[in-house]
């Protein structure tokens, strides 16, 4: 099976309408959520190519296919990251800051902020005395990298 598009995400599936199908789930590195071109297989053995004809991330949740009975959907799995949690605008500028001379890709939730693993940047955080955790945590969409050159 080759699917070229997203069906849609189960977000906008009403609960009764999921609950109705078998359900197969396809479980992705956040990494893998970038690729339009990929083999996968369904944690039902099921093997599937993606070739999305649309340039566009997957994200978790996504409806790979649907029918009357069946589902596939995209789930994530948990990636190693640091949580950061400022507490105050000037920590968030210090920190977005420094992250951002890396080049370090970040996602926000809440007043969190987001990064992959990096024992430099654990060690940062400890040295700007900025509050954080480690944790394994599914993303729904992939870190991406900004393309940018200093010229």
């Amino acid at each position: 099976m080759i699917i070229e598009e997203v069906v849609m995400n189960i977000r906008d599936l009403s609960p009764e309408e999921l609950e109705k199908r078998h359900q197969e789930k396809v479980f992705m590195e956040s990494e893998h959520l970038m690729k339009r071109i990929q083999r996968v297989e369904t944690d039902h053995g099921r093997d599937m190519g993606i070739r999305l004809n649309n340039p566009r991330d997957l994200e978790a949740g996504d409806i790979l296919y649907m029918d009357d009975e069946n589902i596939i959907i995209i789930d994530v799995m948990s990636d190693d990251l640091i949580i950061i949690s400022p507490r105050d605008m000037n920590e968030m500028g210090t920190i977005a800051h420094q992250l951002g001379n890396r080049h370090l890709p970040a996602q926000f939730e809440g007043d969190d902020m987001l990064v992959q693993y990096d024992y430099l940047v654990e060690e940062l955080l400890e040295e700007l005395e900025i509050p954080f955790k480690r944790e394994d945590r599914k993303v729904e969409r992939a870190f991406r990298h900004i393309g940018h050159s200093h010229d």
